[in-house]
């Protein structure tokens, strides 16, 4: 089988990294998970902290036998899959594969792109050079918004008023920005709290 051939499939993934650790950002911060980063994006933001995902070609394509495995032997049933952009491949046979281990599936998009598998968590995180399709709002468990300037704060507003009404709602600092922005930031919640901080807790942790 082709490279083309296997990513088509399904079968196989561009993983740039994978580790075990503790979830760092939004609803689900501090629980541990297994964590699987796809290579490849074609967003690629001004203040992206893991370009190192952009390109896919970095790496050999991961069997999803391999990454199965390696989620099921984990303490933590619960697997985060996140990119670069993860729904630029077809999740459908990963999906499978984890739900018949039992393991939690969470994934991290910008939305961009058709939905793939079925999810047991969608954390939506909406881009403006690339933004989400309208089939994922209402399918969002999470809206999590990064804010870099106070301009941001329309945008996020903007994707609040297509989600559905249980999805938790997250406005996270940019963390090259985070001493002048989180101020900022905390005001606004305070006077419009159907909003949450969401923090990236895993570098104040020191943890990947």
């Amino acid at each position: 089988m082709k490279e083309q051939e296997k990513i088509e499939s399904g079968l196989y993934l561009p993983m740039i990294e994978d580790f075990y650790t503790l979830q760092g950002e939004g609803f689900h911060t501090g629980k541990a998970a297994y964590f699987v980063r796809l290579g490849g994006c074609d967003i690629e933001c001004d203040w992206c902290d893991t370009r190192i995902s952009w390109d896919a070609s970095t790496k050999d394509l991961t069997s999803i036998e391999d990454i199965v495995s390696k989620v099921a032997a984990a303490p933590a049933k619960a697997i985060v899959v996140t990119g670069g952009e993860p729904l630029l491949y077809n999740l459908s046979p990963l999906c499978d594969a984890l739900n018949e281990e039992s393991v939690e599936t969470y994934l991290e998009t910008s939305g961009a792109h058709d939905l793939t598998g079925e999810w047991d968590w969608i954390c939506l995180s909406p881009k403006r050079n690339h933004p989400p399709l309208n089939d994922i709002f209402i399918l969002a468990n999470e809206l999590k918004v990064i804010i870099a300037n106070k301009d941001d704060f329309k945008w996020a507003e903007e994707n609040a008023a297509k989600v559905d009404k249980t999805c938790h709602l997250f406005l996270q600092p940019e963390w090259s920005n985070f001493e002048e922005i989180m101020p900022v930031i905390v005001e606004y919640v305070l006077h419009n709290p159907k909003w949450q901080v969401s923090l990236q807790a895993h570098k104040f942790m020191r943890i990947p």
